[in-house]
């Protein structure tokens, strides 16, 4: 699955509460748009997440299937791996959670615009 950033974020939680769907995969059309918010919490399928950064809505160009555990990168760098999808929002979106190592940034804390790639890879390896 291939996307590109089309809103940069700059706001964070400590007490967020995202509960993340029990289901390791969804599917991901091409077209729709999705949030990204990071977490450096332990998180995976059917766990709750407090403390997170927002990195922003990114579109989907190349739609596939996402499992919990595949590798995400941003323009080509590895940013962490995906820990779940929380479901407040839908149908308008999924709030897709991405777990990152330490220091927990902000999109725009990371420097990330508008036109970055966002692109999630199968590692072979599921949480």
């Amino acid at each position: 699955v291939t996307g590109v950033i089309n809103c940069t974020l700059h706001a964070r939680s400590e007490r967020r509460g995202l509960e993340l769907a029990a289901f390791p995969s969804r599917a991901l059309l091409k077209n729709e748009i999705h949030e990204l918010i990071l977490t450096a919490e332990e998180a995976g399928p059917g766990k709750t997440v407090n403390q997170i950064a927002y990195l922003g809505f990114f579109e989907i160009t190349e739609g596939g299937i996402l499992w919990a555990g595949d590798e995400v990168y941003l323009d080509g760098v590895m940013i962490g791996r995906l820990a779940g999808y929380d479901l407040t929002h839908y149908p308008n979106h999924f709030n897709i959670i991405v777990r990152v190592s330490e220091p927990l940034l902000t999109g725009q804390e990371m420097n990330i615009h508008p036109g970055a790639e966002v692109r999630f890879v199968f590692s072979g390896k599921t949480l």
